[in-house]
């Protein structure tokens, strides 16, 4: 194996188990479904006013080449086996699975200073997203502000937040830490997740953690289904398929993958109200919840308890997820505003994990094409879908208009 690269910083990404969970999710039913699908993943950051200098980018290279160097460990892969719903082969395949260097393309070609693409299999490359925004987190953070300054401010907050749960100033309900992709640094995921698994809660319950290595660590549940990506690849990435009903192709391989296990279901990857379409009976049956990521909470919560209704389907008997830019107060609001007629549970991440004197990074790492052919997100908001073609953009609106309005 070649030598690390040499960094300025202590390697930020040390075990491949520092992923979010839903990445492990995806991946078991990748492997079983479309192994053989190639995806294009683009970076972006949505920030105007950041800039990543060459020598940031430099150590975000050397940083993403010694991830690349990992390999999963037996206890970790034993760890993995023990969790109900991954299968055996898909741990054998992690035994032998690594990151690949070359699937990445990184160079100050940007707007932002920071250009980075991945190209390869949808196994690997649905894989790199988490890490190399971890990465580009904590090495900018680190390199452009005054690290000891950040962590303190970090922690002050924290102990503040605790302590809002402690005294029952805030009810988040049932709550879990989902930072990864966007954290200070791994010391301040650390810290949180220590701090709310330690902390005695009068007003919520910290469930556990997106980031499946500090769940290990903590003996945390791991909390994670599906992403965007899951529908936009399996929905979008067959030409054969009409892209207006990728919930449906999404759903329905889930449910091979997992029958009633592991059943959240993500509604906005192309519009809530097109995922209610295919969101019928035997669906909203076995999957245990439904999660939101963009649009209006509350209209989205009451569109979701009414669907519920409509089918027959108690709503008590089901979790609404919300997991879009939460901090406690909002959390709060949400679950006196639902609780009484649902389950309601939060997850939450920038507020938990970078919450310092100075604004957080939007960054993202989007899947742009699948198999060679665009693919796109059109979710409850404007602002949060990205892809390189406009005109497939305009396509795949069409064909959501279309069913919308016939599609009776």
């Amino acid at each position: 194996m070649s030598e690390a690269a040499k960094t300025r910083l202590p390697q930020i990404i040390t075990s491949l188990l520092e992923n979010d969970m839903y990445k492990f999710s995806m991946g078991q039913a990748i492997y079983h479904q479309f192994s053989d699908y190639k995806t294009t993943w683009s970076f972006k950051c949505r920030n105007e006013d950041v800039t990543f200098t060459p020598e940031m980018v430099e150590e975000i290279k050397a940083q993403i080449y010694n991830y690349c160097r990992l390999r999963f460990t037996e206890d970790e892969l034993t760890y993995l086996d023990e969790i109900r719903w991954i299968k055996g082969s898909y741990v054998d395949y992690l035994r032998l699975w690594s990151p690949r260097y070359e699937d990445f393309e990184i160079s100050t070609d940007a707007d932002c200073g920071l250009s980075i693409e991945t190209k390869g299999t949808w196994l690997n490359t649905s894989m790199y997203e988490i890490p190399t925004l971890t990465i580009v987190n904590e090495v900018y953070f680190r390199m452009q502000y005054d690290y000891d300054t950040l962590i303190s401010t970090f922690k002050e907050k924290l102990d503040e937040k605790a302590e809002w749960l402690h005294t029952g100033r805030y009810y988040p309900s049932a709550f879990s830490e989902f930072g990864l992709r966007r954290r200070l640094s791994a010391e301040a995921q650390e810290l949180a997740v220590k701090k709310f698994r330690e902390t005695r809660l009068c007003a919520g319950k910290f469930v556990g953690t997106s980031n499946v290595y500090l769940a290990k660590k903590y003996g945390l549940t791991p909390v994670g289904t599906m992403a965007h990506e899951w529908i936009m690849c399996v929905g979008q990435g067959n030409h054969k398929h009409n892209p207006a009903y990728s919930n449906w192709y999404a759903l329905s391989a889930w449910v091979r993958e997992y029958a009633v296990l592991n059943g959240t279901a993500l509604t906005d990857a192309i519009t809530t109200d097109c995922f209610l379409k295919d969101f019928q009976l035997t669906f909203a049956t076995l999957f245990s919840g439904v999660r939101h990521d963009s649009g209006d909470p509350y209209e989205w919560a009451e569109k979701m308890i009414a669907h519920y209704e409509s089918l027959g389907i108690d709503p008590k008997t089901k979790t609404l997820l919300f997991s879009d830019s939460l901090d406690f107060e909002r959390a709060d609001k949400l679950f006196r505003k639902f609780g009484s007629r649902t389950k309601v549970a939060f997850g939450i991440g920038t507020y938990l994990s970078n919450d310092t004197c100075v604004p957080p990074l939007n960054i993202v790492m989007k899947t742009t094409a699948c198999n060679g052919m665009d693919v796109a997100k059109v979710s409850d908001a404007e602002g949060k879908g990205m892809c390189k073609n406009p005109d497939y953009v305009k396509y795949l609106k069409r064909c959501i208009d279309w069913r919308m309005k016939y599609d009776k």
